[in-house]
């Protein structure tokens, strides 16, 4: 049976919408008997299987990684012979393996802070950051496009020659713009919505693999 929330006291109706959302997704559910930080592990499982994007003994770097469904993920795959290095502006609670920066991507020092614990190239670049939303649907979209264009920059700063980034873009249109400078720098680039991505929700994931190291690189 649904579970159904009553508006009361502070509460705005957005909040119990999402509450009421959480309490009855079965990914939230799934997440916490199984131990997983967030319902978004299932996402990057998902594409995984499909894809076969983190193999053992990779060095990944996850932004935005809290509260950290995606760097549970991607230790377990990359094993203790691989490196998870994790980045958000929420502090984030201890992850075997996981090495982690309180620190904000938008920060200007943040991406050389990132290449010097890095302290060489990545195989995967994984960004599910999105920015705080305020109920504007073209507001949204175009903050959160900002942070997936400046995690894309890094990507193609850092990867290694056929390195994968895997980002959560909003539509709205600008994304097109990405896709065609992603299109150059990778072999193939695609959308992807996983199951556990809402289907009311406007998310999708752009996949990008086979990263052509030689072009364009300093």
């Amino acid at each position: 049976m649904k579970t159904r929330v009553k508006t009361a006291g502070k509460r705005s109706a957005a909040s119990t919408a999402w509450l009421e959302r959480q309490l009855n997704d079965p990914y939230v559910a799934q997440a916490k008997s199984e131990g997983y930080r967030s319902r978004a592990a299932y996402k990057l499982l998902e594409i995984d299987t499909r894809y076969r994007i983190l193999e053992r003994g990779q060095t990944v770097v996850d932004l935005g990684a809290a509260p950290g469904g995606w760097s549970q993920v991607a230790a377990a795959k990359v094993g203790a012979e691989g490196r998870i290095v994790g980045i958000d502006l929420l502090p984030l609670e201890p992850i075997p393996g996981v090495e982690f920066e309180l620190l904000d991507f938008l920060d200007p020092q943040a991406p050389q802070i990132l290449k010097d614990r890095l302290n060489g190239r990545a195989d995967v670049v994984l960004s599910d950051m999105a920015a705080n939303t305020t109920g504007h649907r073209k507001t949204d979209h175009l903050r959160t496009m900002v942070l997936v264009e400046g995690a894309a920059e890094f990507a193609c700063e850092i990867l290694a020659e056929g390195g994968t980034f895997l980002a959560k873009v909003l539509q709205g249109g600008t994304e097109a713009e990405l896709l065609a400078v992603l299109k150059r720098r990778f072999a193939q680039v695609r959308h992807v919505k996983p199951k556990a991505s809402r289907a009311e929700s406007s998310e999708l994931y752009m996949l990008a693999t086979g990263f052509r190291a030689e072009s364009g690189r300093d």
